[in-house]
């Protein structure tokens, strides 16, 4: 029994934390409609020890889909409509092992993209810890985090943070903070 416990530490995605003897699990999910945000989501894995996922929508965004400057393109009506909720490729496999996911997105409209939503709503997380960063032109990740807050409050959300830019070592000095 205790070889096949220490065995399962050497997985990637084991972090010992060094207040807690249990190996934590944790995800980096990231959705990236340009790639700045998948670029961070891997530093976000390298530091924490974590299993990167794409979080991938079924019909991928063009150029013109991303063009926030169109009412009609596709992320301003997904995103006028905050019921919205663009479909997924559904290829993460047991999402419940994981007690940390760290979830990333661009800002979008102030807040995540509504794609981010299904992510939850699809793996649910009840009880998990998520721990939101994103990238933004000009916007703060305090209102999306409020909003992941207010309609997941079963979930423990934790403030989350902006990574414009970040270096693999400002990554690090942070993901120590939260700990």
């Amino acid at each position: 029994m205790l070889v096949v416990l220490a065995s399962c530490g050497q997985h990637s995605g084991k972090k010992k934390d060094a207040g807690n003897p249990d190996e934590v699990k944790t995800l980096v999910a990231f959705f990236s409609a340009t790639g700045t945000t998948e670029n961070i989501a891997g530093k976000v894995a390298e530091a924490t020890g974590g299993d990167l996922y794409e979080i991938k929508p079924e019909a991928k965004y063009t150029a013109e889909d991303l063009d926030w400057t169109q009412p009609d393109s596709r992320s301003s009506v997904e995103m006028k409509d905050r019921s919205s909720r663009p479909a997924i490729v559904k290829d993460l496999e047991d999402a419940g092992k994981y007690d940390v996911v760290y979830i990333g997105f661009p800002i979008w409209w102030y807040t995540a993209p509504t794609i981010i939503n299904t992510f939850i709503e699809t793996y649910g997380f009840k009880g998990k810890t998520v721990i939101p960063f994103a990238t933004s032109g000009s916007s703060t990740i305090d209102n999306a985090c409020a909003d992941l807050k207010t309609s997941y409050p079963e979930v423990n959300i934790k403030d989350g943070k902006l990574l414009n830019g970040a270096t693999a070592e400002t990554i690090a000095a942070w993901v120590k903070e939260i700990k």
